[in-house]
């Protein structure tokens, strides 16, 4: 559910990308270029020996400059929109050309006058 909308969304400028590798890693879904890993938690992230591993695999990928989203799997099942907005929240803001002109009127500079 949540990779349907986040393939189908450009968020700010920027893409997902589903089964991310990162260094031995893989984060279920990452936008290299915000360095955001989204993790979705289901019961198998629940023992005391996953957690661990889960801790190790986060410290990794921070000390390569990644930030990292852990969302239950039931979250993304009840609350997909304030999931949606959570993730959004995290991304930088969309950037701005500031050589790109919005109005293509020759008028206004923009398009050809022919």
């Amino acid at each position: 559910m949540l990779w349907s909308i986040l393939r189908q969304n450009k968020h700010h400028g920027v893409h997902f990308r589903r089964q991310h590798p990162i260094g031995p890693y893989i984060a279920d879904f990452a936008c290299v270029k915000a360095k955001l890993a989204i993790e979705v938690d289901g019961a198998t992230h629940a023992t005391d020996r996953e957690i661990s591993y889960d801790q190790r695999r986060d410290a990794y990928m921070r000390r390569r400059g990644w930030r990292i989203i852990r969302i239950a799997n039931s979250d993304v099942y009840r609350n997909l929109g304030i999931v949606c907005e959570m993730i959004v929240s995290h991304l930088p803001p969309p950037s701005v050309d500031a050589n790109a002109s919005t109005d293509t009127s020759p008028v206004n500079g923009g398009g050809t006058n022919r």
